[in-house]
């Protein structure tokens, strides 16, 4: 097993891997923007299915939102794919990256318990590529059960070295999956689900998304540590700190 650092250094090595195997050394090129996003004849048989989409409903009908720090947090829900439709020998590399969903800045009104347009956002960075560390391997690995995106880490620290993905907080964001087909001629696809959108945030603002998030993922380290002192803000859920607080795996 690989610890957390060795698991961010081959991640980053297999990005930069994936960079020398192009043609263009740009994020624009890995994801093909600028070219049709639609999938050729030959790639209409892939398709990808989420993993855990009756728990991504339940956050996104309250208006999901993901914690970031500059040093980086990890998603929950996770993102968790299955694959088919790939070709078994072929070599194949997945990609995700954040796709912003519009240039509006966000903020959560309690009174109408929803999020809602503030104003114009801030500049978005070109959104950084996360390669799952399996990339790239021939389509009957890809094919052999789940593929986690567990690693993902968010920050909203600008100057970040760690490879992390860049958001701005109270932004809104969708999730963007892409296959590459490694060969003569490369082939892409691109897959994004409507309910994995989300709102970044340095302190949840909606408490029925912390208690949704300490009910199904109730060990979770942000739970443990630094989340605790957010719910101390929402002033609730007092019972549970203790608890949660003490909580030693």
């Amino acid at each position: 097993m690989f610890s957390e650092e060795e698991h961010e250094l081959r991640v980053l090595i297999n990005s930069f891997n994936m960079c020398l195997m192009t043609s263009n050394f740009s994020i624009e090129y890995l994801l093909g923007i600028g070219t049709a996003q639609h999938q050729d004849d030959q790639n209409d048989r892939i398709d990808l299915q989420l993993e855990g989409g009756d728990l991504w409903e339940q956050f996104h009908n309250l208006g999901t939102e993901m914690i970031v720090t500059k040093m980086g947090r990890r998603m929950f829900p996770t993102i968790q794919i299955t694959a088919y439709g790939l070709e078994a020998d072929a070599q194949y590399s997945f990609l995700v990256d954040l796709e912003s969903i519009d240039s509006k800045r966000y903020r959560y009104s309690f009174h109408q318990s929803r999020w809602i347009a503030t104003g114009p956002g801030e500049p978005e960075l070109p959104s950084r590529v996360f390669v799952h560390p399996d990339s790239p391997a021939p389509g009957c690995h890809w094919m052999g059960g789940p593929i986690s995106f567990d690693k993902i880490k968010l920050t909203n620290n600008q100057m970040d070295k760690r490879g992390h993905i860049i958001v701005n907080s109270m932004h809104k964001y969708r999730p963007r999956i892409q296959v590459i087909k490694h060969g003569a001629e490369e082939k892409r696809a691109l897959f994004s689900f409507e309910e994995t959108t989300f709102v970044a945030v340095t302190a949840y603002q909606n408490h029925r998304i912390t208690s949704l998030k300490i009910e199904r993922n109730p060990f979770a380290k942000g739970f443990r540590d630094g989340d605790v002192d957010e719910l101390k803000q929402i002033n609730i859920f007092t019972p549970l700190l203790t608890l949660i607080k003490n909580f030693e795996p």
